[in-house]
Formats: structure tokens, C-alpha cells, sequence
């Protein structure tokens, strides 16, 4: 028998046994009503309700800090191993130079607590395949490879209980550029490879047990860039993590198959309301995700205090990166936006925590909504960026009002006015925030919408689909998502992530499909429409996002009128990324 059989044979006879055992006391605690196990809803509520959260990329790679024998090397500081092509044996050599002294735990649990998050997770294992905490599995960790000799996940899961944040890992379950079966290394010539299989049942199955065994109850597993793995570990390591902890929370980037339990926006935040009931924004505090001296591209307060409102306004999380140094400490930097952060959360924290997305389902001019539900009432939270005396504020409700006043000042009413065509909220003062002014807005009922036209036809029988109103599927890693400041979908790397869009048609006959796109090189997508399906090669055309070629798509016909979904699915193994403006859907005549 081969070697890779004979570990996945040993593992799946402990891991059985585990389980059963895990079974047996799962089935004692039950016989006692014991109610530690909670159904989805319940499961995902916390998360919900908590809408922020510290993310944290920590590594050996914070001792290059994003320069390799005197050069910058491109992309996040974690990425310079593979950027900068550094050998394994000199990569090794950074272990003995991390010693972060200056490293708290409870000052660092106690920061971002200051700042309003809910909730922690941490690379327990980046791509580069060092394990941040006393493996099992490996000697390549912080406690037998390092001066430091401390397992920072021990003393953050201690200090995360102990202060009442949730905690969790993030993991690198396919690319491990260390193991001679992780996949990502390709330049070292001196790795003999081994099947990813034999990697993944001899170090990422055991190091997943073991996070989920020794650092107490475990709100998150964050999986990150699946790859080509096959569906015999992928499943392994689905049921290994449910199996161990039943509450678990997960993302959409562990394999095909597994959506998880809410889908993952990277960097650049959805533009429209997503469909998926449960996602998260993740985003670095400032340019890299993991620590680079020459970082300081930080974003501004006002801009990350607006994004949390703006993806609690459509009904997601956000969790806000942050990179320790060498040290274990955080520039000064990201310790003055933590608690500016928190400052502002001070005074608003309710229009932000237990919310739901804006009933209106838009995003208004001078700002953002949240919402509860109180009584069968609807509770509106505005979050004022453009305040001006006299001004008003259209709220696309129709609702009688029963207040309006300042969330921190509820002796400071405003007077609204309700009618057919929506709700008006006239601002009196100066404004009570230089960021966002929070006026509470209590209805008399549940809110009711004004009617808003969705994507369909203009008079010349034309749809325009633009990339902010795009909707995404299947992500593995980034897979695809809309940039903001081009003004399309980019970072679309991923064969399985299907974009598509819902739209009307009024007047119908045959359609022809053009597309406004970019990419350095062929490839070829699956054009879905009216149950009709072609594939279309996408020629290469230069990968500059500010220079978009228009391409035709095919023609669809369509008998009568209606809902319609146009589907783009990438090719498998024909698929090299585009970057994505938008598609017309245009009446022939």
C-alpha cells in the first residue's frame, strides 16, 4: 500500500473513533436536554447580530516585512515567499528572527473590544505553511521554531474568553508552500512533491483537530484558496470541523460543494444588497494584509467607520484586518483608527449591532440605513454623511412616523412629513458628528417601500446590467467581485464563480448580448439566458481595467415578457480571468 493510503487509513480509524466517542457524549448530552448544540438560526444569530469583527494576519513574513535581499517585493507581505521565489531554506531562517516581546493578548483583545468588535479570527496557518501556534504536526511553529516559544493562539483564546469576544482560525487548507504536498510552491527546485493528499492527512487534517480540540469553543473557521483538491479531504475536512464543533461558523472558501454559512466579499464591498442572506466584507486597515514597513497607506477614519455602516445598511459584516509588526504590536496608525472606531461606537453602537438592511434595499445620497424590528414596528437608524441645515432627507417610505429624534440626544426632535411619495426628515443644526450623525426614525408600522423599478428595459428595448448589481455565486477565494473605482467586476480568478444578474422584460423578441471587458489573456465563458446556453471564447485584450473592449455574447430569444437570470460561468481549465464593466441586453428591430 502506498504511503498516502496508509495515512489516510490510520487517520480515518483514529478520526472514526474520535467521532464516535464524540457521538456517544453528543448522544448523553442530548438524553439530558442539554442544550449546547443549536439549531442554524440560532447558530448564526451572534454573527449576525455582531456585524464587526478583527481579522488578523500575523506571520514569520513580519520580519522581512515585504523587502527580500534589499528589494520591495510586490503584493501583501505574506505573499513574499512566493512573490520573491525565497527558497524554503531561506525562508526557514525568518523563524529564528520572530520574536515578538512586546506581544499582549489582553491588551490586544482589550483594543479591539474598545473598538466595538465582536468577534476575532487569526491565521492559524498562511500559505506559507508556518504554524502560528504549537503544532502537533509540525516542528515549524512558533513555539520549536522560534525564540519566542509561545503559542500567541493559546494566550488570544484565553484572553477572547475572558474578556467575552468571540474567537476563531483562519486556515490555509491547499496552499502550503512549505510541505512538499502543499500546493503554490512552484519555484523551488529543491522540493521533492509529494500528493496534496498525503499533505493534507499528515499536517492540515491533524492541525485542524487540534485547533478545534486544545483553544476552547471555536466561533470561526475561516478557510482561504482551496485549489484542486480532491473531494475525499475536502469532505474530511468539512466533517472533522462540524463533527468537533457542531456551533461552528464558516466561510465559502473551503471547497466545491461547500458554500459554508456566508459568502465572502475581499476588499471592495458589494455596491448592492447581495442575495445571500448571511456575508461578510473582509478588509485590511491599510494597503497589505499582513505587516510591510513601507505600509502606510491607511484608510481614513471617516472611510472605515463608513464602511462598517455601509455593509451593516446591506444586511453584512464587516471584519476590519489589522497586522502586528515583528514586535506583536500594532503601528500607531492602526491603534488611533481602532479607537476612533470605537469612539463613534460609543455613542451609535445601537444603529449598528442587531440590525437588518435598509428597507428601502438603495443607497440614499446623504448616507445609510439600518434597521430593527421593535413591537411589529419598524425602527429606523439614519446615519447622516451630508448634513445641512434646512436640509431634508427622502426616506423611499411610505410610513406614518411616530418620532424622529438624535440617537444620542433624544431631546432633539425633527420634524417629517409623510406622504405617497416617501418620507421627509428635515435636519435642523449643525451636524452632531463630523463622520455620521445617527437620527433614530420610529414608524407606526412595519416599513413600506416605495416601488422601485429593478433592472429592464428602457424605450429602445435595451437592459444594461451594470457590475455593482451583479450577484455572485460559488466563490472559491476572491473569486469575483466588484471594484468600486474602476467600476467593475475584477479579481475574477476563480472557473467557479458564477456571476449573474435579475432583470425584466417588457417587450420581448430576440436579443443580442455585448459585453464591455479587459483581460491579458483567452478565455472562455458559458452564456445562460431563457434556457438557452453558449459558450463564447473572450480574446485577450490587455489587462488595463481603464481600457474595456466591447464583445459580443451571442443572441437569445424570448417569447414574453417577464424575470429573466443571465448567468456567466467560466470554463473549467479554460478560464484565465476578465475584468467585467457590464453587459447590454439589447432588442434586435
Amino acid at each position: 500500500m502506498k504511503k498516502t493510503g496508509i495515512l489516510l487509513l490510520i487517520f480515518v480509524l483514529m478520526f472514526n473513533i474520535g467521532c464516535e466517542d464524540k457521538q456517544k457524549k453528543m448522544a448523553q448530552l442530548e438524553d439530558k436536554k442539554d442544550q449546547s448544540v443549536i439549531t442554524d438560526k440560532e447558530r448564526m444569530e451572534w454573527w449576525s447580530d455582531a456585524r464587526f469583527g478583527m481579522f488578523i494576519h500575523w506571520g514569520i513574513y513580519t520580519v522581512p516585512a515585504g523587502f527580500y535581499k534589499g528589494n520591495a517585493i510586490s503584493n501583501s507581505a505574506e505573499w513574499i515567499m512566493n512573490k520573491g521565489k525565497i527558497p524554503i531554506a531561506e525562508y526557514e531562517k525568518f523563524a529564528k528572527q520572530f520574536n515578538p516581546t512586546k506581544f499582549n493578548a489582553d491588551e490586544f483583545v482589550a483594543l479591539a473590544k474598545e473598538a466595538g468588535m465582536k468577534y476575532m479570527i487569526i491565521t492559524a496557518k498562511h500559505h506559507d505553511g508556518f504554524s502560528m501556534f504549537d503544532s502537533k504536526a509540525t516542528d515549524y511553529n512558533i513555539v520549536d521554531a522560534t525564540p519566542f516559544k509561545r503559542d500567541i493562539l493559546k494566550e488570544l483564546a484565553e484572553a477572547c474568553e475572558k474578556q467575552g469576544l468571540k474567537f476563531g482560525f483562519y486556515y490555509s487548507q491547499a496552499q502550503d508552500w512549505h510541505h512538499p504536498g502543499g500546493m503554490g510552491n512552484g519555484w523551488d527546485k529543491d522540493l521533492k512533491r509529494v500528493s496534496s493528499d498525503e499533505y493534507v492527512f499528515e499536517k492540515a487534517l491533524p492541525e485542524v483537530k487540534q485547533l478545534l480540540t486544545e483553544y476552547g469553543p471555536i466561533s470561526n473557521f475561516w478557510w482561504d484558496t482551496p485549489r484542486q483538491m480532491t473531494k475525499s479531504v475536502v469532505d474530511s475536512l468539512h466533517h472533522i470541523t462540524t463533527a468537533l464543533q457542531p456551533n461552528i461558523i464558516t466561510n465559502d472558501r473551503l471547497g466545491d460543494d461547500y458554500p459554508g454559512d456566508h459568502k465572502t466579499f475581499e476588499r471592495h464591498g458589494p455596491k448592492y444588497q447581495p442575495e445571500a442572506k448571511y456575508w461578510e466584507l473582509c478588509q485590511p486597515v491599510s494597503g497589505s494584509w499582513g505587516y510591510r514597513s513601507d505600509d502606510n497607506n491607511f484608510k481614513s477614519i471617516p472611510t472605515l467607520i463608513r464602511n462598517l455602516i455601509d455593509q451593516s445598511s446591506k444586511g453584512g459584516n464587516y471584519l476590519l484586518n489589522v497586522s502586528p509588526t515583528n514586535e506583536g504590536i500594532l503601528k500607531m496608525e492602526a491603534v488611533e483608527r481602532m479607537k476612533a472606531i470605537g469612539a463613534w461606537m460609543k455613542n451609535n453602537s445601537e444603529a449598528i449591532y442587531e440590525t437588518e438592511a435598509s428597507p428601502t434595499n438603495e443607497e440614499p445620497k446623504w448616507g445609510r440605513i439600518t434597521m430593527k424590528t421593535l413591537d411589529d414596528k419598524g425602527l429606523l437608524y439614519l446615519h447622516v454623511y451630508d448634513w445641512k441645515d434646512g436640509a431634508s432627507l427622502p426616506i423611499a417610505l411610505t410610513n406614518e412616523v411616530e418620532a424622529c429624534y438624535l440617537l444620542t440626544d433624544k431631546n432633539r426632535p425633527f420634524q417629517t412629513e409623510s406622504s405617497e411619495n416617501g418620507i421627509q426628515v428635515k435636519l435642523t443644526g449643525e451636524a452632531p458628528d463630523s463622520v455620521a450623525s445617527v437620527i433614530v426614525l420610529k414608524l407606526r408600522d412595519m416599513p413600506k417601500a416605495l416601488p422601485r423599478k429593478g433592472l429592464g428595459q428602457d424605450n429602445n428595448g435595451l437592459v444594461i446590467l451594470p457590475a455593482y448589481r451583479a450577484q455572485y455565486e460559488n466563490l472559491q477565494g476572491p473569486g469575483a467581485q466588484y471594484n468600486e473605482k474602476v467600476d467593475c467586476i475584477s479579481s475574477w480568478d476563480s472557473e467557479t464563480a458564477r456571476v449573474y444578474w435579475t432583470f425584466e422584460i417588457d417587450t420581448p423578441g430576440n436579443f443580442k448580448l455585448m459585453a464591455d471587458y479587459s483581460g491579458s489573456k483567452d478565455s472562455e465563458i458559458k452564456v445562460s439566458l431563457n434556457g438557452e446556453t453558449k459558450i463564447v471564447n473572450i480574446p485577450a485584450s490587455g489587462s488595463n481595467t481603464k481600457r474595456f473592449k466591447e464583445i459580443e455574447l451571442g443572441n437569445f430569444k424570448i417569447a414574453k415578457g417577464g424575470i429573466y437570470e443571465l448567468s456567466l460561468m467560466p470554463m473549467a481549465d479554460k478560464w484565465k480571468g476578465i475584468n467585467l464593466k457590464a453587459v447590454k441586453v439589447q432588442l434586435k428591430k
